[in-house]
């Protein structure tokens, strides 16, 4: 039977030469083309093996600029959206990051990769387990990782630096704006459609905001309360 030691360095291991090398592809397409400029949402994501949060199946094409379903009919985000909401954030190291969304763990993988405290919610118990396992076994440990309503965000741990909604909601979620610190930031994607307007909220005091946009994205819905 193989130890926990053996299984982390078996997953290690398939983080290949060749895995690195379309990954460096990848980090300069983002660079060069998507016009990504900050350093440190470039190396966070060049150290973030991204084949090791899909399937398989897909693992050839996990360094294109592509979407891929996960569990619970959910997606991963191509990596340039990942790249440009991380961006926008303006993370700085040692900062609590609020991430409402784990999915398979990617972008709270890049986060914690840039040092990060990250408290991140996830809605649906199959990505949960996924999401908990994977970041684990690769030593990226979240400050807290909570199976919950992102809704509800995590009051018991505010006020955040940041706030980060990997999914698009219909309606601004009032309690995270509140969760804010003043002079943090909020980026989320809103809209009632396919579509939606990806913000960026800045939090000039505890009735106002600025608000800033960044053009038309498609993210997976945010949806209320816990899925079992």
């Amino acid at each position: 039977m193989q130890s926990g030691f053996e299984k982390l360095l078996i997953k290690i291991m398939r983080d290949t030469y060749v895995h690195k090398g379309k990954r460096k592809q990848l980090i300069d397409y983002l660079h060069q083309k998507i016009g990504i400029t900050d350093s440190f949402v470039l190396d966070a994501m060049n150290e973030v093996p991204r084949h090791l949060f899909i399937e398989s199946v897909f693992e050839d094409y996990a360094y294109e600029d592509r979407a891929f379903p996960i569990a619970s009919k959910q997606t991963i985000s191509h990596p340039s959206t990942v790249a440009e909401q991380t961006e926008l954030l303006e993370v700085n190291e040692g900062e609590k990051v609020l991430e409402i969304g784990t999915g398979c763990g990617y972008q709270t993988a890049v986060l914690i990769q840039m040092k990060a405290l990250v408290y991140t919610i996830e809605r649906q118990k199959d990505l949960y387990n996924f999401s908990t396992k994977i970041l684990r076994e690769l030593n990226l440990r979240p400050k807290f990782q909570s199976f919950g309503d992102g809704f509800a965000g995590l009051p018991t741990f505010a006020p955040f630096d940041k706030v980060l909604v990997t999914c698009g909601a219909e309606v601004l979620p009032t309690e995270l704006l509140k969760q804010l610190k003043v002079g943090g930031k909020m980026v989320i994607p809103l809209g009632k459609t396919d579509e939606q307007i990806l913000y960026r909220f800045t939090k000039i005091s505890d009735t106002q905001f600025e608000k800033e946009e960044f053009g038309v994205y498609k993210f997976v819905p945010m949806l209320q309360n816990k899925s079992h």
